[in-house]
């Protein structure tokens, strides 16, 4: 008894605060009262004593004065009602730069109107609501944790899409920095007393962009921060799609129209003319179309160090919309890898793969064997593989991505809905692989189900 009341006394709890997933403490010999422990209250002894008839043993009781407990209610009002309003803010700057991508995207939208730069910074903005949000909410369960009022994480200072912040600017900043290096280059051309000739122009967007400023090109798919518009102006390296954008954004306010198209692995730009011949005529050691692009186009691993002038006519032009679905299909590939970086190798249609006919066992596509994948990742490419649908809804091989991402992540009714979405678009071959997923899928979805309903 005397080990027992040595464990309760005031130095063991200064040493050792009580257990916060043990909010009862009883005392474990007859005749002792429990005593009652809330969480994130104070403990300390009343001074109280009482003696028992018979043995002659002291007991002790906790108390706990009221203003501690109004203190410890208000605090965890505080912080519900804090994470209901960040959660509420997040929200619905979520759904408000949805609509605007929507918008902006819209079919009955003319091409050449579309603003590459003002769609990708909505794509950012979304994608960096979501992740901001998830950092406070950990942060914030951090601080109740550890009952620390003092550790409370910072409340955001905006409450629009219009005023969120990316990488310090919001996206009317960032518009206008592009404005700004449009101004640079115009400064650039008045120094040399140069007119806007063709040459000179590109010349002086490259000395700018690409020496005074820093900008460079980027095959590493990893870092988010080279597939967000707004981080590579802010970081100024990016992906090629990327660096290609603030090109052609930049051209436009300079009164220069540029087009661009995929080849191979890369994103080419060069600028409209009737005469492709003299982009392609070596002054200072470099022709111009390689000042433009970079070192690509004189890397002969590369396929644009074979283009010449005649084959770039051959070339399918890029339209706004489709520089932004590459812009978004590099974003569903970046987070794809980095949600199943701890299964490497894993591809989406892998599970397609294992199921081949109707009599194998459910688990096959059970949630047992379901490989470990990052959460935040695999919504981000989820969330960008929405987007990309709303410009590509009747791209099969699209939706049958996005279906599977769905099953990944457990939403299986949502994820037979888009694989039989999928199936009335899709080849055969391609069919005859969905058919028994899916029918599998619908079983997974009512065991799971019945799960959920024997919980509650």
């Amino acid at each position: 008894m005397s080990s027992l009341l040595s464990s309760f006394s005031p130095t063991a709890l200064a040493a050792e605060p009580p257990s916060l997933a043990s909010p009862i403490v009883s005392a474990g010999y007859t005749g002792h009262r429990s005593a009652r422990c809330d969480r994130f209250l104070p403990w300390y002894w009343n001074g109280n004593e009482e003696k028992k008839k018979g043995n002659g043993l002291k007991k002790r009781s906790l108390s706990f004065p009221q203003h501690a407990q109004v203190t410890a209610s208000a605090s965890l009002l505080s912080s519900n009602q804090a994470e209901d309003s960040r959660s509420k803010v997040y929200h619905e700057v979520c759904e408000a730069a949805r609509i605007k991508f929507t918008q902006e995207i819209s079919f009955p939208c003319k091409d050449k109107d579309i603003s590459l730069a003002k769609i990708l910074l909505h794509v950012a903005a979304e994608d960096e609501a979501f992740m901001a949000f998830n950092r406070e909410m950990d942060a914030l369960s951090l601080s109740n944790e550890r009952r620390s009022a003092l550790s409370q994480p910072d409340a955001q200072e905006w409450s629009s899409l219009e005023e969120m912040p990316l990488a310090g600017k919001n996206i009317d900043q960032w518009m206008n920095e592009l404005d700004v290096i449009a101004k640079e280059i115009e400064a650039e051309l008045i120094s040399r007393d140069i007119g806007c000739y063709l040459v000179e122009l590109l010349e002086a967007v490259h000395l700018v962009l690409f020496r005074c400023r820093g900008f460079k090109r980027t095959s590493i798919l990893t870092d988010s921060k080279c597939s967000y518009f707004h981080s590579v102006l802010s970081s100024r390296c990016g992906s090629a799609i990327l660096i290609s954008v603030i090109y052609i954004e930049v051209c436009r306010r300079l009164g220069l129209t540029i087009v661009g198209s995929r080849v191979g692995e890369d994103f080419l730009i060069w600028p409209q003319t009737g005469n492709p011949e003299e982009l392609f005529k070596v002054t200072s050691g470099h022709s111009l179309f390689a000042i433009v692009n970079g070192k690509c186009v004189e890397d002969p691993k590369s396929r644009a160090s074979e283009l010449t002038s005649n084959s770039l006519l051959g070339l399918e032009i890029a339209s706004n919309r489709d520089i932004i679905g590459i812009a978004l299909a590099n974003l569903i590939r970046l987070h794809w890898k980095r949600a199943s970086r701890l299964t490497h190798g894993l591809m989406l249609t892998s599970p397609l793969r294992n199921v081949v006919n109707a009599s194998e066992k459910l688990n096959k596509i059970g949630t047992s064997n379901s490989p470990l994948l990052r959460p935040q990742d695999l919504r981000l490419a989820i969330r960008a593989s929405e987007r990309l649908l709303i410009l590509q809804p009747h791209n099969w091989a699209l939706r049958r991505d996005h279906g599977m991402m769905l099953y990944f992540n457990r939403e299986y009714r949502e994820a037979v809905q888009e694989l039989s979405i999928c199936m009335a678009f899709a080849p055969e071959e391609e069919v005859a692989l969905l058919e028994p997923f899916v029918e599998k899928l619908h079983l997974l979805r009512l065991a799971s189900s019945w799960k959920s309903f024997s919980l509650v």
